[in-house]
């Protein structure tokens, strides 16, 4: 079983924070285009456990491949790093996984778009995110509190305090609902 260890920082300058990626040594790996979809039953079971079940279909810029991902996250931890269980896996065909889903009484109840670039630094996946209408996202992640942390200290972090807001809070909060309820957080054609 995996777990999920992570910061998230607000970045109000992209540029800035790739130089200084690149600066602290941190290896580029991809762009990709993500849609994101959270699925939940219509009495919102999972929310209410802290639970997320996700469908997310990411397209790479570089050599133009797709991947679908299926993830459930379990409840989050107390403390300041978002640290939860991550349970995932690679499917063939989302949509005939969503249909799959649906057929089980699952819902879709937020959908989120998001440019995503990943690079690796020490231990740690360090991705930066633009999602529409919130702007530049940062996020570290790895199997231990510690390599985050020692991430955040190269990136000149430290003093900067981490998001607590997670995409799926944010979309739905920013997002625009469509008449089943579904809060959408898209960018414009």
């Amino acid at each position: 079983m995996g777990r999920e260890i992570e910061l998230k920082f607000d970045v109000a300058d992209p540029d800035e924070m790739r130089a200084r990626l690149d600066a602290a040594g941190a290896r580029f790996i991809s762009k990709a285009f993500e849609v994101n979809r959270i699925f939940d039953s219509r009495k919102r079971k999972l929310q209410k456990k802290g639970c997320g079940l996700r469908v997310r279909t990411s397209r790479f810029q570089d050599d133009r491949r797709a991947d679908a991902r299926l993830t459930f996250k379990g409840p989050r931890a107390p403390g300041e790093f978002k640290s939860r269980e991550e349970l995932e896996l690679s499917v063939a065909d989302a949509e005939t996984l969503i249909a799959i889903l649906q057929r089980l009484g699952y819902q879709q109840v937020v959908h989120y778009e998001k440019r995503r670039e990943t690079w690796t630094l020490g231990d740690c996946e360090v991705v930066l995110d633009e999602l529409p209408r919130l702007g530049w996202w940062l996020e570290i992640e790895a199997s231990t509190e510690q390599a985050v942390t020692s991430v955040r200290e190269r990136l000149n972090l430290a003093a900067t305090p981490p998001a607590d807001k997670t995409y799926v809070a944010m979309a739905a909060k920013h997002g625009d609902h469509d008449a089943d309820g579904c809060a959408k957080l898209v960018f414009d054609s």
